[in-house]
């Protein structure tokens, strides 16, 4: 049972942050640190016609919420995976269900209605996600995307984005242009050849001057050995850490045998060993970016 004191604590730590928007759900437990990028499916939904990969095992909110709570994190953020397309509809179910705990990012098609976005906004979809690897580059300066964009400015949202590194000089320009806040998934995905002398990730870093960058330090077996190491000094230093958040990446979908949800949470300490650091990490800049606190 979560004492007075720990309640009160955990809500005033996201309270204090300042003008947070208003959102749809009250939170009836304490914040004490968010995981900001895992995934929920199970076997048997409708697959996107588009994918790489689709697992062949479940991984229900109900099983994450156990890794949450034995990894000692309360809050977390569902991606919607690429393999699920743009029917949100188990994520959905998810958030409805567990509002006080879990926000989502979902996946949607460019023209999406504005009745829908206000649907997902009042399940608690915070964002969207552009899985863009194998993808051609969207063209954000052509209909319908101007409009989608303002939409997604106009709620506070993110556009949360997995793309190589290389590709974020293109990318970057005409979407802060619109006004969103964007995400970079996985470390901004830099070359793993060349690690943090990648050109794209070197402007991403410049970018981060904007103030509406943020990356999560996430998947990092995805971007090669060694790269958290030498990454994070230099987003600490270009996109500060208040516009750093965590992730677990769980369930680690193609690297299920390379690690686990402890091993990922055990990661944070090594990168950022100062307690007051993870603490922005963990609370602070995710409790804003994912609308979490009120």
């Amino acid at each position: 049972m979560i004492s007075r004191r720990r309640f009160q604590t955990g809500l005033a730590s996201c309270a204090a942050l300042g003008a947070l928007p208003r959102s749809t759900h009250a939170l009836t437990q304490a914040i004490t640190a968010i995981d900001s990028h895992a995934h929920v499916f199970r076997r048997g939904l409708p697959l996107a016609d588009a994918r790489r990969y689709a697992p062949d095992y479940d991984a229900t909110p109900e099983d994450y919420l156990r890794m949450l709570d034995a990894n000692g994190v309360s809050n977390g953020v569902l991606v919607q995976p690429s393999f699920l397309g743009t029917d949100n509809s188990y994520l959905i179910d998810a958030l409805i269900r567990y509002p006080d705990r879990l926000r989502g990012i979902a996946v949607v098609q460019p023209d999406v209605s504005p009745a829908e976005l206000q649907r997902l906004s009042a399940a608690g979809i915070v964002g969207i996600r552009l899985n863009l690897i194998g993808a051609p580059d969207p063209q954000f300066q052509t209909a319908p995307w101007p409009s989608l964009l303002r939409r997604l400015a106009d709620l506070d949202w993110q556009v949360e984005i997995q793309a190589e590194a290389r590709r974020w000089p293109d990318l970057l320009g005409p979407l802060l242009d619109s006004g969103v806040k964007v995400v970079a998934d996985h470390f901004g995905k830099p070359d793993p050849a060349t690690g943090v002398g990648d050109p794209g990730f070197r402007h991403l870093l410049a970018m981060g001057k904007t103030g509406r960058i943020w990356v999560k330090i996430s998947g990092s077996y995805r971007n090669g050995a060694g790269l958290p190491a030498a990454a994070i000094p230099l987003l600490r230093d270009r996109i500060g850490l208040h516009h750093l958040v965590w992730g677990s990446d769980w369930p680690h979908t193609q690297f299920e045998t390379v690690t686990d949800y402890a091993r990922a949470r055990a990661e944070l300490e090594v990168w950022l060993p100062d307690p007051t650091d993870r603490r922005i990490v963990l609370l602070e800049a995710p409790c804003r970016l994912f609308h979490l606190g009120r």
